[in-house]
């Protein structure tokens, strides 16, 4: 059984057959595992390149329980991010968001933005909880291998509030749900808790002015079920993970680039490689680019930061910064974590910070334009507004593209129902009987959770048969 790619999703996947008992190969194109969740190291200093923080871990714990004896815990130590954000707003009002408490969320609303948003915004959560009991299971925990089943999602479930009267004349729902800039608008009345929901949409990869309704369960499950950290960055998850596919027999073939998948009498055989040698495997689970449409979506741009100094106590592990010319807002990740830092005998010899923002892919803006480079890079800084810089590092859309494969740097967003299915991902049954898919771009779409579950959905359709609707 063959894997292509070395992702998140395609270890995830890989680790699981394993255990079913399949001989597993994962060829990738690279020189090292992790996909889009890329490290970066220079003078001491260490960085994620992708994605800093992980939401839903539960997906990887269960991973970690399916196919060995050590828990996920045992594996990368797991730390709670409390405050979970820090929110600098456009007209200098600052808001800290406790981890883990409704109760601490709506008190801090309420003292920063005024009486009555704590209320407003819990009120919103209350229907995107809604929304999310009416798509876990078919976007997160069952496979798509339909185009009925796709239909099925097409309809936004975000529920509508009651219509208002009017007189005496009801004013009427509309057939169709608003998008997510609309539901703001009518529902949170305040620019500051707008700003605050779309900053946190755009953190999944999702603009928010093209965004449905449903993309409020982003927050709610941030907000639900918390924001959590791997002491030494996410690569320690990834090694962890690449271990556990290790510890479970599978291989391993760096430098594979595979080009397609071959087929013999109407099913798949095994996948070609850019060089021409032909690898057979009864079943082939696609894990990376290169396999059907390019993938639509943005990108990320991102400054790393040496920082001289001590990190400063209280610092948030998240900033956002919302901007005042509209723009895209700027995340700030401040880890307390030493084992990214250069060490003397004293203690650290300095701190990190990686700043980014939402951007367009390669092609949509010419990343290769120095100009526009250092027109980012200096947004960016200046929002982030950090002292005592060392040296940065910048990595734009096409770095993405070059390091992954990924076409224009596109950093695929979660699958979320409605806006017309653009959100939603390919299903994970090929078309030729013993294809699969797993990864990014494979339902149930992009993020460290997502892509994890593909392996369980692609896993559990291999295993059980095409039939299967479970929790593998």
């Amino acid at each position: 059984m063959v894997v292509v790619g070395a992702g998140m999703g395609g270890m995830a996947t890989a680790a699981r057959l394993a255990v079913a008992g399949h001989r597993v190969t994962v060829l990738e194109r690279g020189g090292r595992a992790g996909g889009a969740a890329g490290r970066f190291e220079r003078d001491g200093f260490t960085f994620d390149t992708g994605p800093g923080l992980l939401w839903l871990p539960a997906v990887w714990r269960d991973l970690f329980i399916k196919t060995g004896k050590r828990p996920l815990e045992e594996c990368v130590e797991l730390r709670r991010v409390d405050p979970a954000a820090e929110h600098r707003f456009a007209d200098g009002t600052r808001l800290r968001l406790p981890g883990f408490s409704r109760g601490g969320v709506g008190q801090a609303l309420d003292e920063a933005l005024g009486a009555g948003a704590g209320e407003r915004w819990h009120a919103l959560q209350g229907r995107a909880r809604q929304t999310w009991e009416a798509t876990r299971r078919p976007l997160v925990e069952e496979p798509l291998t339909s185009a009925a089943g796709r239909a099925a999602l097409l309809p936004d479930p975000y529920p509508a509030l009651p219509p208002r009267r009017t007189g005496l004349l009801r004013r009427r729902a509309p057939a169709r749900g608003p998008g997510l800039p609309a539901v703001a608008e009518r529902e949170l009345g305040d620019a500051r808790l707008t700003a605050l929901l779309a900053g946190t949409v755009e953190e999944y990869g999702i603009r928010f002015e093209r965004a449905p309704a449903s993309a409020t369960v982003l927050a709610y499950v941030e907000q639900t079920f918390g924001t959590w950290y791997p002491v030494g960055g996410i690569a320690a998850l990834v090694d962890a993970v690449r271990e556990r596919c290790a510890e479970r027999g599978v291989e391993f073939v760096h430098g594979a680039e595979a080009r397609r998948i071959l087929e013999r009498d109407g099913k798949a055989a095994g996948v070609e490689l850019a060089d021409g040698e032909r690898v057979s495997a009864d079943h082939v689970v696609w894990s990376a680019p290169g396999l059907g449409a390019a993938p639509r979506g943005e990108s990320r741009f991102t400054v790393l930061l040496a920082l001289d100094g001590a990190r400063p106590p209280g610092t948030a592990h998240r900033l956002l910064v919302h901007p005042a010319d509209g723009g895209p807002v700027v995340r700030v990740l401040r880890p307390d974590d030493a084992t990214l830092w250069p060490a003397t005998g004293t203690g650290p010899a300095g701190h990190t910070a990686v700043v980014s923002a939402l951007a367009p892919p390669q092609g949509a803006v010419d990343w290769r334009e120095a100009a526009t480079v250092e027109r980012w890079t200096d947004r960016l800084l200046t929002a982030a507004g950090l002292e005592n810089v060392r040296w940065h590092q910048v990595r734009t859309p096409l770095d993405i593209e070059r390091e992954t494969g990924m076409p224009g740097g596109v950093i695929p967003a979660p699958a979320l129902a409605g806006a017309d299915g653009e959100l939603l991902a390919a299903p994970n049954a090929g078309r030729l009987p013993g294809a699969w898919r797993a990864g990014a771009l494979a339902h149930p779409g992009g993020g460290l959770a997502h892509t994890g579950m593909s392996g369980a959905l692609a896993t559990g359709l291999i295993v059980e048969g095409p039939g299967w609707r479970g929790s593998y």
